[in-house]
């Protein structure tokens, strides 16, 4: 089968090379000439200019975006509406908000376009193990992808679905995120609180390997806990600061849509916020307050 894929990046580039090793022919293209040439290197056709891509595919094609979500989704969908025909399908695999993914299915079925919103996870380690794909849309476009779908994945009948219509996927893939924020947090509260009792001289990294063998508390993030401490058991040289890709915020934005509690998933979402802080302004206040009606010393910044 035959597949354009656009946006080369760490991810797109990871699923090209994974589709060109089991058989698929793959178009490609991305802004930056290199990343195509080394596509075309391992076996991929290389386009210059989307309309190039859309060519060099047969009909009825198949186009993969894998850009960042927002303005470059937009603006490449927006790109691709005059080259595709009826029947083509046009795939979101980054991390699109759901609604703007609703909006897009619309849009595009107005002009006889399907589109598949898919929640993708995997990172780095997506090339050898496979993605784990939720694929929301037409089961028509669903089905004629199947095959694409079964190569990504970890294997033919395994981490690959399709979870319901336009924005399902990216809904899915929201919450997904959401549940990693607060996995990632319990593990690092936790292993906080056991380097913080240095009476017991914890070996975190021994801990964290023989956690992921028999406890319930064992999982691929607890893998790379054990892999991180092992290479860096002090974790020098890394400094506290926790980005957010944005999927956490959405999460908690629909928890509150909804009504539906998610206390544990905002609490990792502000600690992540709270982690990009020197100084904050609400601690220092604190202290100020605890100094005006107590009298408690507080500390003087550093100059």
């Amino acid at each position: 089968m035959e597949l354009g894929m656009i946006g080369l990046g760490r991810m797109g580039g990871h699923m090209a090379r994974r589709l060109l090793e089991r058989g698929h022919r793959v178009v490609v293209y991305d802004p930056a000439a290199e990343a195509v040439q080394a596509l075309v290197a391992q076996g991929a056709v290389g386009a210059l200019s989307l309309a190039e891509l859309v060519e060099k595919l047969d009909k009825p094609r198949a186009v993969w975006l894998m850009v960042p979500a927002g303005e470059a989704v937009e603006s490449t969908i927006r790109a691709l509406e005059d080259c595709l025909s009826p029947g083509d399908i046009v795939v979101d695999g980054g991390n699109s908000n759901y609604k703007d993914s609703m909006r897009r299915a619309r849009a595009l079925a107005e002009k006889g376009l399907f589109f598949l919103d898919v929640g993708t996870s995997g990172g780095v380690w997506g090339l050898k193990e496979g993605y784990c794909l939720m694929v929301g849309g037409e089961l028509e476009a669903f089905r004629r992808l199947e095959p694409v779908f079964q190569t990504l994945a970890p294997a033919p009948d395994k981490g690959y679905g399709h979870v319901g219509p336009a924005g399902a996927g990216h809904f899915v893939k929201m919450v997904h995120n959401g549940i990693e924020y607060a996995l990632m947090e319990a593990y690092a509260e936790g292993f906080e609180l056991m380097q913080a009792k240095r009476e017991f001289d914890l070996n975190l990294a021994q801990i964290a390997e023989l956690w992921r063998y028999g406890s319930v508390v064992r999982s691929w993030l607890l893998d790379l806990v054990a892999r991180s401490l092992e290479e860096n058991p002090e974790l020098g040289g890394i400094q506290a600061s926790v980005e957010d890709s944005g999927e956490g915020r959405w999460t908690v934005q629909e928890s509150v849509e909804l009504a539906v509690p998610a206390s544990v998933i905002t609490s990792s979402l502000q600690a992540r916020f709270r982690s990009r802080q020197e100084q904050p302004f609400g601690a220092r206040l604190l202290a100020a307050l605890r100094q005006q009606f107590g009298g408690h010393e507080i500390k003087k910044a550093k100059k």
